[in-house]
């Protein structure tokens, strides 16, 4: 790695260390301007399957609490963009086949369904990393023009999370809504991990989940998604 890689490195690092935390309560003058939307916070990437990762586990306690926080400012928008498989899904030539229709891998994690105000929630099936792509989230968003500010939880940081913030933003951009906000907190973000040697031997990708969580937690800021460290 030459000089100038790790000058950036470096710099990226000390701005992830650096980023603020959000005020919700600050935030929010009406909550019918806010949407949470989680993207894969599901059995088959927490707790079962075989893309099940302990590493995404972890971030569901402070989604649960985020969750918890925003319906007791107001909030009542709570979208789950979550995979549901096709059977022969074409992204398993990408990835082991995971979360097929059916099936509990696909569904919520208990600890959101447990919520007592669950039944508030609108869940859209997605048959790829993307949330926007052939999903009912488009029409969702054109029916609901008066949401602005939208807090994006979930994993992969480098795959659906990443898209589907993206998309938000991307689209704010597009329309001219400048008034839109698009904010990923850290906490509730994550990604997994598999070691070149583990990879080698299993005859698939490796994957630095340290590092690519943070060169994409750098291109959504680059992209002016607000990355804060968590929400109060």
């Amino acid at each position: 790695m030459n000089q100038d890689a790790t000058a950036f490195l470096e710099w990226a690092i000390q701005w992830q260390n650096s980023r603020p935390s959000c005020d919700l309560a600050a935030e929010i003058s009406d909550p019918a301007t806010v949407a949470l939307l989680s993207v894969d916070v599901i059995n088959g990437f927490c707790y079962q399957g075989p893309l099940s990762s302990p590493r995404v586990a972890a971030i569901v306690p402070p989604i649960v609490r985020l969750f918890r926080r925003a319906y007791d400012l107001g909030v009542r928008h709570f979208i789950l963009t979550q995979d549901t498989h096709d059977e022969h899904a074409v992204e398993f030539g990408s990835f082991a086949p995971h979360c097929t229709r059916g099936s509990a891998e696909s569904e919520p994690v208990p600890e959101l369904t447990a919520l007592p105000f669950s039944d508030q929630f609108t869940i859209i099936p997605k048959n790829s990393i993307s949330s926007s792509i052939g999903t009912a989230l488009p029409a969702w968003l054109d029916d609901h023009p008066e949401v602005t500010t939208f807090i994006v939880v979930g994993d992969c940081t480098d795959l659906c999370t990443y898209q589907l913030a993206m998309y938000l933003r991307l689209r704010a951009n597009a329309y001219q809504r400048a008034a839109d906000r698009v904010i990923v907190p850290m906490d509730c973000v994550a990604t997994y991990d598999l070691p070149v040697p583990v990879a080698q031997e299993l005859g698939v990708m490796p994957h630095h989940g340290d590092l690519l969580h943070l060169i994409y937690l750098y291109s959504m800021g680059l992209n002016g998604i607000e990355i804060v460290s968590h929400i109060e």
